[in-house]
């Protein structure tokens, strides 16, 4: 029993120096998680520059969670850790298809499959946001072409039948992105037909007698001949 107290000290300091490590780990988690919704709203609004600083920030934060927590795996796979890690995984997914550049694997961001796969399913909703950001002024084949991406990201997400506790409760998030798929494909079908609409009108309104005279997008009312006599 004499060495009790040199044994409690030596868990002491181990503990010490883990706590010292998770409160360090979580300001970092909290600022990578900020930095990826700042990188997200900047590329939602074309401001390229903004939204690589924050990529930037986002990609040393999350190395430095890595090289931290090395020491410290239950740390590292801890939920905080990871869900800032998705997070990163989401804003970097996000930015990189909105901006038509090559989609950042697991490896090239450094995170493990799961992190990775849920990242990817949350950045549909970010898509869909970016195909009504497009809509509002408009039909067009830019928003078909996120709508591709959802559509490939589905795909995947569904074949991935394992259970949530190898996953990570993907199984949820991938029904959540077929809810947000579907509902994008009805509003990009609604803007298309729309558009159609007021290109059939207009070249209806042209061949019509008198319409030179009239104002776009106003009702074609034929003559009564009876008037004209």
């Amino acid at each position: 029993m004499h060495k009790l107290e040199e044994i409690a000290n030596q868990i002491r300091q181990d503990f010490d120096a883990k706590t010292s490590t998770r409160d360090k780990a979580l300001a970092q988690a909290r600022a990578l998680t900020r930095a990826c919704a700042l990188a997200i709203r900047a590329v939602h609004r074309d401001e390229t520059d903004i939204m690589q600083a924050h990529l930037g920030e986002a990609q040393k934060l999350a190395e430095a969670l890595r090289s931290d927590l090395a020491q410290y795996p239950d740390l590292y796979y801890a939920g905080y850790t990871q869900d800032a890690l998705k997070e990163f995984a989401e804003a970097s997914i996000t930015c990189a298809l909105i901006q038509h550049q090559p989609l950042p694997t697991p490896d090239e961001l450094g995170v493990i499959h799961p992190t990775y796969l849920n990242g990817l399913a949350e950045a549909v909703g970010e898509l869909r946001r970016r195909c009504l950001d497009i809509l509002r002024h408009g039909y067009s084949e830019d928003a078909e072409h996120q709508l591709g991406h959802m559509d490939d990201i589905y795909s995947v997400l569904v074949t991935m039948d394992y259970p949530d506790a190898i996953t990570n409760s993907l199984r949820r998030q991938t029904d959540v992105a077929r809810s947000i798929i579907e509902r994008t494909r009805g509003d990009i079908t609604f803007s298309q037909r729309g558009e159609h609409l007021e290109r059939s009108l207009s070249r209806l309104s042209q061949q019509l007698p008198g319409s030179d005279s009239l104002p776009t997008g106003q009702p074609v009312i034929p003559k009564n001949p009876e008037e004209e006599n």
